[in-house]
């Protein structure tokens, strides 16, 4: 027994060493080596039966790097005849396949499936064994049609493992993964003919796939046939479609939609207004912000800071930041922290307004409420200050960020250096352009480029007599 096999210790030697003949090893011992350990006598009840002192081998030390089948069936065929100890538990077998599938071909797999039957009689394939192979025929991208994926459902049935909910599941999201939504809706539409129609997870794992890569009309036509075999859109179901369309700046489709989920009795939540005013909000339209949230309010759905903060933004990016100061307000009567997002797109509005001291006075009651501010704090004040022509202000702001270690923006920067130019103070544009590339805030080139085009253009105006020297 302290020997091993001529035959095994041949096929292991130049089957399971790393990368050679395609497999490979995970820093485990030696085969041979493993064969031949020795037992603790005290632990063996029957020290004579082969069985209970042959170490097992650990099917997770075996990776498949090439797709040769004729390799993987020698591999087998070693673990099989070497003694090594290969469980009854379907679940060893089925790790192997699993292995052998991910790098070769579905038609390989089930071969080598076949192989592994015939060499291995003890061995009984699960559902799980047959998923394995449905995952990956619905994950071949190159496939032209699903007949590879009915040919493995058809091996499922014939094998006593009719597919179920479980199986459609696996094979919707392989194929969508697969970029192979259209061969997702056949399957799923066919399966539902069969009276298999998909569970709600699946289903919306579909429409998901289709909202992001399918056009707008392929998705409500899957959804309208869908309704014939009973299977009809849920909350979610509106909801990624609605945060779709409003991503897509499609906001009158979001509308329709939002209306047609009151239609059929679902109640909108937080998350579809927050979505809804957020698509608004890209779209620099203020007035329908704040309709959304009137609309909200109706609907006695309580805000969050996510509203507040959405309403605020687009009520300041549409000019309308006095109003949109008095949210300011109502957040803090229901108990809710307005955040360093909230007073940043207010001072953008007030800045975007010439309203530089309104900025700089929330800037104060900003951090007496101990919220800190940020790199978009800081700039955009700058920015502000220096549109406003309040220069030896936006001096002090930046070496506030000096001190503080904070980034320059794109935006603050040229506008910085602009006017320090124009005001005659290069010196300082210098210092900036050093604290831009010490900080990091752009590459040297970048930061560089800025300050020459500036300088440039400093020079044209003086010779124009625009500016004096």
């Amino acid at each position: 027994m302290g020997k091993v096999p001529p035959i095994f210790r041949m096929t292991a030697t130049s089957l399971l060493k790393p990368k050679v003949s395609g497999v490979r090893t995970k820093d485990v011992p030696d085969l041979p080596a493993l064969l031949t350990q020795k037992v603790d006598s005290k632990r063996v009840r029957r020290p004579q039966k082969k069985s209970d002192s042959t170490p097992k081998i650990d099917v997770s030390s075996i990776a498949f790097e090439s797709s040769n089948l004729a390799d993987a069936k020698s591999l087998f065929n070693s673990l099989v005849s070497g003694g090594a100890g290969i469980p009854r538990d379907p679940n060893f077998c089925n790790s192997i396949l699993q292995s052998f599938s991910s790098v070769a071909t579905p038609q390989d797999s089930i071969m080598f499936l076949n192989h592994m039957l015939k060499k291995h009689p003890s061995f009984s394939p699960n559902r799980l064994t047959y998923n394995i192979l449905l995952k990956q025929s619905c994950s071949s991208a190159d496939e032209q049609s699903v007949s590879g994926v009915h040919g493995i459902l058809n091996l499922m049935k014939d094998s006593g493992f009719p597919p179920n909910q479980s199986s459609a599941s696996i094979a919707v999201r392989a194929l969508c993964e697969s970029g192979r939504e259209e061969h997702a809706v056949e399957l799923v539409k066919e399966l539902s003919t069969k009276n298999l129609p998909p569970d709600e997870h699946t289903y919306n794992t579909l429409v998901k796939h289709l909202v992001k890569n399918r056009s707008l009309s392929s998705v409500n036509c899957f959804v309208k046939d869908m309704r014939e075999f009973g299977v009809k859109p849920t909350l979610i179901t509106y909801t990624i479609m609605i945060d779709n369309v409003c991503n897509s700046k499609n906001l009158r489709e979001a509308m329709r939609l939002l209306s047609v989920l009151s239609e059929e009795g679902y109640k909108p939540d937080r998350y579809v207004y927050n979505t809804i005013m957020k698509g608004y909000c890209t779209l620099n339209q203020g007035g329908e912000v704040l309709g959304v949230y009137k609309k909200m309010q109706d609907e006695r759905i309580e805000p969050d800071n996510v509203t507040y903060n959405t309403l605020i933004f687009g009520l300041c990016k549409s000019g309308r930041w006095s109003y949109a100061k008095k949210f300011l307000g109502v957040m803090n009567e229901k108990g809710l922290s307005p955040d360093v997002f909230t007073y940043t797109s207010l001072m953008n509005g007030m800045c975007r307004g010439g309203n530089i001291s309104e900025a700089m006075a929330l800037l104060e009651e900003m951090e007496s409420r101990e919220c800190k501010p940020n790199s978009h704090t800081y700039n955009t004040l700058l920015q502000g200050l220096c549109k406003a022509g309040m220069l030896d202000k936006a001096v002090e702001v930046f070496q506030v960020m000096k001190n503080g270690s904070i980034e320059l923006g794109t935006g603050s920067y040229g506008s910085f250096l602009r006017a320090l130019c124009r005001k005659g103070k290069v010196a300082v544009a210098y210092e900036v352009f050093d604290y831009a590339v010490d900080s990091k805030s752009f590459p040297t080139v970048s930061a560089y480029s800025t300050l020459e085009s500036t300088l440039k253009g400093l020079k044209k105006t003086r010779e124009r007599g625009i500016i004096a020297s």
